[in-house]
């Protein structure tokens, strides 16, 4: 049951002020049952994860924006992501004036390495106004990583989704799978198992995490993913999810993204009006052939080195690709 709140959760650049209402993850019954059951003295870790739930209880705000809210910072900021952005916006355009919950589709983005497919879920996420989960597939090779594992496991803990919703502030944050082509499992165990049902409105809404073993509601999650390639990725889940194939930004949008990015860094630090408002052309279009997700290193490499040499303006040996031919640091006699 969901109740509505005057309380608002956060604002986020580009966004109109969010709308909160209380919506109840789990039933508070179930954990005290749990945790009546546990043996004394055994099963420290899940008596201490019933105990949180307890205490922060079972509500969380699920949010959505005001009205529709302004995007064209975010067209302008990741020009490569127009087909995405549209289709958020025609998603966010059906909640808007009504009193439905925010309901995105899945979205898968695909595309090669250092586009920027990570930083748009985050984007998103400060667009909606809600929390973010990161799960970072290539790093992780257990099946339970999702969903949980038993707690008569030696050293078992709950899954990300289960922390993500319990642990945080939101019952609709945006989950982030990222590099999802990437999953590996041990033995029998699927790194992806768990999504088949948690993709599904239905099903998500009673999930149950193998650790904790509550229903917990994991239907207002909106997911993310990001991949390189599909061919890894089982067709089930494709099926569930809105696939969009993001190419890299052509030279024009790969120039006015280092041109923004050149600027705000500039805003964002006092030493930064130390420094020409704007790089020059040679440096400018150097950048355009750096990856997106490169770009904030390459800046704040060139503005060290600037500064280092006494200057306000930066010159091509100050960026990383030409600063690794200097001469070495050293001493001379």
């Amino acid at each position: 049951m969901s109740t509505c709140s005057d309380l608002v959760p956060m604002v986020a650049p580009g966004a109109q002020i969010p709308i909160a209402q209380m919506r109840s993850l789990y039933q508070v019954g179930d954990v005290e049952k749990r945790l009546d059951k546990l043996p004394a003295r055994e099963h420290e870790h899940l008596r201490a994860t019933y105990e949180r739930m307890l205490e922060k209880g079972p509500q969380r705000f699920q949010v959505k924006p005001s009205g529709l809210p302004a995007m064209d910072h975010l067209y302008n900021e990741l020009p490569n992501f127009t087909e995405v952005l549209d289709d958020l916006k025609r998603q966010l355009a059906l909640c808007h004036d009504s009193r439905d919950g925010l309901e995105i589709a899945p979205m898968l983005l695909l595309g090669p390495p250092g586009i920027g497919k990570t930083h748009f879920a985050r984007r998103v996420s400060q667009l909606l106004g809600t929390g973010l989960g990161f799960i970072s597939m290539s790093s992780l090779t257990a099946g339970w990583v999702l969903s949980g594992a038993s707690s008569q496991w030696k050293g078992a803990r709950p899954g990300k989704v289960f922390e993500t919703l319990v642990d945080g502030a939101y019952a609709n944050p945006v989950m982030v799978v990222d590099e999802i082509d990437k999953a590996r499992g041990e033995h029998a165990y699927d790194p992806l198992g768990a999504l088949y049902g948690l993709l599904e409105h239905d099903t998500a809404g009673t999930f149950t995490d193998e650790f904790a073993e509550v229903s917990i509601d994991a239907s207002q999650l909106i997911w993310v993913a990001t991949a390189n390639d599909d061919r890894a990725i089982p067709e089930p889940i494709l099926n569930r999810m809105n696939v969009y194939e993001v190419q890299a930004p052509d030279r024009d949008a790969a120039r006015a993204i280092a041109l923004r990015l050149y600027q705000s860094i500039r805003a964002e630090h006092d030493w930064g009006r130390r420094f020409d408002t704007a790089p020059s052309e040679a440096v400018l279009e150097r950048l355009a052939g750096v990856a997106p997700r490169e770009m904030r290193r390459a800046w704040m490499t060139a503005f060290g080195n600037a500064r280092l040499d006494g200057r306000a303006t930066l010159a091509l040996a100050d960026l990383p690709d030409a600063s690794a031919r200097r001469a070495p640091i050293g001493f001379t006699n």
